[in-house]
C-alpha cells in the first residue's frame, strides 16, 4: 500500500528547534533544514548569516497527510516559535529568523491563511501576527552539520537552553500527535 506524502516548508526561528520538533511528530518521514525565500541560489550558512541574502532558516517536511494533516503540523508550528516578532527569534535576530510559511500549492496557502485568522481572531497573541505566507520559489539544502543537530549535539548548551524546553512543550502539549517512539 502506498502512502501519500505532502511537503511542507517553515520557518520560524533557527532550523535546529523545527528540525528536532517535526521529528517526534506522527506521519513525519523526513525534516530537512535549509533556506527558502531569499534571492540569492544555493546559498551558504555563512551568506544566510549575513541577512542579505534575504533566506530565511526553515526546514522541509514530508509528512502522510492522512496521518498528521498540514493544519495540525501548523498548529504545532505556531505554538512552538513567536510568530508577532518581525526578524527575530529569542536571541537569534535577522531576516533569517523570520517566521516563514512557504506554501507548496493553493490548498497550503488557503489552510495557513485560515490559521493565522482563527489565531488573531482568538486573540491567541497579545500582538499581531506577522508570518509570512508565501509560494515556494526554491529550496536550498542546508550543509550536512546542520541536519539532525538537535539529536548529535542535544548536551550544546544552545540545545539545552533553547531546543529542550520546545521539545517538553511539545510533548506535554501535543502527546497525542507524537510518533510512538517519541513517547
Amino acid at each position: 500500500m502506498t502512502h501519500r506524502r505532502e511537503k511542507a516548508t517553515l520557518g520560524g526561528g533557527c532550523f535546529w528547534c523545527l528540525e528536532a520538533a517535526f521529528l517526534e511528530l506522527r506521519g513525519v518521514t523526513d525534516v530537512v533544514p535549509g533556506y527558502a525565500g531569499g534571492q540569492v541560489a544555493h546559498p551558504t550558512y555563512e551568506q544566510v548569516c549575513t541577512g542579505t541574502t534575504g533566506h530565511a532558516e526553515v526546514v522541509q517536511v514530508t509528512f502522510n497527510p492522512t496521518e498528521l494533516s498540514f493544519r495540525e503540523l501548523l498548529t504545532v508550528f505556531f505554538a512552538l516559535h513567536d510568530p508577532t516578532t518581525p526578524n527575530r527569534q529569542g536571541n537569534d535576530i535577522g531576516p533569517q529568523y523570520r517566521s516563514i510559511i512557504l506554501y507548496h500549492n493553493e490548498k497550503q496557502r488557503q489552510i495557513a491563511e485560515a490559521v493565522i485568522r482563527e489565531l488573531e481572531t482568538a486573540g491567541v497573541y497579545k500582538a499581531p501576527i506577522v508570518t509570512e505566507v508565501v509560494p515556494l520559489d526554491a529550496f536550498y539544502p542546508a550543509e550536512p552539520y546542520h541536519h539532525r543537530y538537535y539529536q548529535r549535539h542535544s548536551w550544546q548548551p544552545y540545545c539545552q537552553v533553547v531546543i529542550a524546553p520546545k521539545l517538553a512543550k511539545l510533548r506535554k502539549q501535543f502527546s497525542d500527535w507524537l510518533a510512538a517512539s517519541s513517547r
